[in-house]
């Protein structure tokens, strides 16, 4: 598969990522007597990543995140030639779902882009006030289970046909865990998207959920190694 159309799926991957996602998070969330709540939130991230495995995975590896694409190429599953240009295109693919959503909630009179936009956070502005600290170490912790699932998974000595499901329950697990949180991020691309619109905090706050899930993800792939050695 040509690098282009791998950098295709990548960006149409995380911007349904980030339209499902945040998309549920800003205009599901809190709807009138039908809101979904955190555990709609947290399903709908489980689920576009759980789609689009299927829809692409035979294609790009359907990573959607830079933490995902750090994490594999550490542990040894790609290459370092395609690292950066996947990166982009999960950012950018990003930024495309999160314009849709911000053109389809500004079409209900009194929206706010300001207030928040499913941004992630911490301290004053983590949905249940947890610092800064706090955020970082669970970013970490859930972006490492994250890619200990997404390599477990793949495995080439695990079920085949599976690692879909594992992954987008996983990400379910970790939302449901997360969101009080920060908001839950495990996923650079996703943050920066919807930070640029909400343009003032979360942009100051965006370097944490870049630093934490990429430290996490290179924490699992070294370790994961460990797994893969073979034994005398």
């Amino acid at each position: 598969m040509s690098l282009s159309k791998k950098l295709v799926a990548e960006f149409i991957g995380t911007f349904w990522l980030v339209l499902g996602g945040c998309g549920s998070a800003v205009l599901a969330a809190a709807f009138p007597e039908l809101g979904i709540g955190f555990t709609g939130v947290a399903l709908a991230f489980g689920l576009t990543v759980l789609t689009m495995a299927y829809a692409i995975g035979h294609i790009s590896g359907c990573h959607l995140n830079p933490a995902v694409s750090f994490g594999l190429w550490t542990g040894g599953r790609f290459p370092t030639a395609e690292l950066i240009p996947y990166i982009i295109a999960q950012v950018l693919g990003g930024i495309a779902g999160a314009l849709i959503l911000y053109l389809i909630a500004s079409g209900k009179v009194g929206f706010d882009v300001t207030a928040g936009f499913a941004s992630n956070g911490y301290e004053e502005h983590s949905p249940n006030g947890y610092s800064l600290t706090a955020a970082l170490i669970c970013e970490i912790v859930m972006t490492f289970m994250f890619l200990i699932i997404i390599l477990g998974s793949t495995d080439k000595r695990a079920p085949a046909g599976f690692a879909p499901i594992a992954i987008g329950l996983g990400l379910t697990l970790i939302h449901l865990i997360s969101i009080p949180v920060t908001n839950t991020s495990v996923n650079p691309a996703r943050s920066t998207a919807v930070a640029l619109f909400q343009g003032s905090w979360a942009i100051e706050q965006l370097w944490l959920f870049w630093v934490a899930p990429i430290i996490g993800a290179i924490i699992a792939g070294i370790i994961y190694k460990f797994f893969e050695t073979k034994e005398n």
